[in-house]
């Protein structure tokens, strides 16, 4: 009987390993000019419906965000910021679908951000920047959920 396990357990893994999955988009190509032109105003590199990648600055901080269906891989490119998570936003209101904004967060967790920082923001969680350096530089890469 062990020996019957394991052959069923192999064969599904072989199946696994050999079945390719189908590619659902094209490759995106964007060369260094174009990028280093979306750090320069802090804009989208390419928004598609299950993914957005971002070129963010910040030259300030700004107010409390809350994303329904996106999650924030937020990767530091330049600067220093701190960085509230979590804990309940004041003020929330809803601003377009999806996405609320709000002016403090109450009982969050503080991170101060650096240059080559990772920072995962599922979504649902209230996030923002309450100091930053002018520039703060950082790739944001947006997944998004179909079930908030």
């Amino acid at each position: 009987m062990k020996n019957l396990i394991v052959v069923i357990l192999a064969g599904m893994l072989a199946s696994v390993a050999l079945s390719e999955p189908k590619a659902t988009a094209p490759v995106t190509y964007i060369d260094s000019e174009k990028v280093t032109a979306a750090f320069t105003k802090g804009m989208p590199l390419i928004e598609t419906p299950g993914y957005k990648v971002h070129a963010g600055r910040r030259e300030r901080p700004g107010l409390v965000e809350l994303h329904t269906q996106e999650t924030d891989v937020i990767y530091v490119v330049e600067g220093t910021a701190t960085f509230v998570t979590g804990g309940t936003m004041v003020d929330g209101k809803l601003v377009s679908p999806g996405q609320l904004r709000g002016t403090s967060i109450t009982g969050g967790d503080t991170h101060h951000l650096k240059k080559g920082d990772v920072i995962i923001v599922p979504n649902g969680t209230p996030h923002q920047f309450t100091e930053t350096s002018n520039p703060f530089l950082y790739f944001i890469v947006k997944p998004i959920s179909e079930n908030p």
